[in-house]
């Protein structure tokens, strides 16, 4: 038995004032989330962005292909009634951050690990005034219990469409630091997403390229870039 999926029935997907921020008709019929919310975001520019993902399915409707929708269904069904709880889980990455966790042997990659996080290490001191420690190897050891609850505190002020979209960003990367350097645009998303993958980097230099892990990285820097466009989205002013 195959699973049911459904089909395009609207001629035109546009986007609509509503009373609470923008939404998305499919023709008259307002777009509702999986749990049956009404879809409403906070931008003209989000919401004209989910239109379009809408009036470009052809046939049978595709989410995988509207990230943008998946992002905001999430929001809203899943971030929102759940705030805190994904704040603290998302925080927790501050304490073990990929970038604080150094090779000490072979030289080079030492020295790559290096000049890739120490520059994100100083612009983390910058932006929150503290200072997190690096180790070598692999076991962990905890921050400064003070300088976690800066960051904690930021991931908690963030609102659900900024907390999705940081979800992501975190989860891809496996770096705290990486996340808020990407909402701030410190660097570009291409840089940030290498920063997240020194390591895998440097072994398809030393023994070669494998194309099943080239490709699951494609796949997760493009999900890395659509959480970038899904907050910048959903903070502009256009």
């Amino acid at each position: 038995m195959t699973g049911w999926a459904a089909r395009r029935f609207w001629k035109e997907a546009v986007v609509a004032e509503h009373a609470d921020g923008v939404t998305v008709r499919l023709d008259e019929r307002p777009v509702k989330t999986p749990a049956k919310a009404d879809l409403v975001v906070p931008s003209f520019a989000l919401a004209r962005a989910i239109a379009e993902e809408w009036n470009a399915q052809d046939g049978e409707v595709r989410p995988q292909d509207m990230p943008m929708t998946r992002a905001a269904n999430a929001a809203i069904d899943k971030v929102r009634p759940q705030h805190a709880e994904v704040a603290a889980l998302i925080a927790e990455y501050g304490d073990a951050d990929l970038i604080c966790y150094r090779a000490d042997t072979p030289d080079t990659l030492v020295a790559r690990q290096s000049a890739a996080w120490d520059p994100l290490l100083d612009w983390i001191n910058q932006r929150f005034g503290i200072r997190l420690k690096t180790v070598t190897g692999v076991m962990h050891v905890g921050q400064d219990s003070a300088d976690l609850e800066k960051l904690s505190g930021a991931v908690h002020d963030m609102d659900e469409y900024t907390l999705t979209a940081f979800h992501d960003l975190v989860g891809l990367s496996g770096s705290l630091a990486i996340g808020f350097a990407a909402l701030d645009r410190w660097r570009s998303a291409a840089e940030l997403w290498r920063l997240s993958r020194v390591d895998e980097i440097w072994q398809q230099e030393l023994w070669g390229e494998d194309e099943e892990a080239i490709t699951t990285a494609a796949f997760k820097e493009r999900e890395f870039n659509d959480a970038i466009r899904f907050h910048e989205l959903s903070k502009s002013h256009d």
